[in-house]
């Protein structure tokens, strides 16, 4: 799911919970909608990450989304990436 998709859901009130999930040392957001889990993409399709835990939210924040989980378990931030 893009950007523009997500804002459409937010728009019809139709997100349950939104998901920061940690992966290594990026993070990722998943977004649980009235019938599906979708995953924030980027344009050409891959998982969207964010390099901070607070990029993310900020994000999230600048969307009208002022509440979501946050998944730790699998976070290392010694782990480098390749964003």
């Amino acid at each position: 799911m893009n950007e523009k998709s997500l804002r459409l859901l937010i728009n019809e009130n139709a997100i349950k919970k939104a998901h920061l999930i940690a992966q290594g040392g990026v993070f990722h957001i998943h977004i649980e909608a009235t019938s599906n889990r979708y995953v924030i993409e980027t344009a050409d399709g891959n998982p969207r990450a964010w390099r901070t835990l607070d990029a993310a939210a900020k994000w999230l924040r600048k969307l009208g989304l002022g509440k979501a989980c946050v998944d730790l378990t699998y976070w290392n931030p010694q782990q480098k990436s390749l964003l």
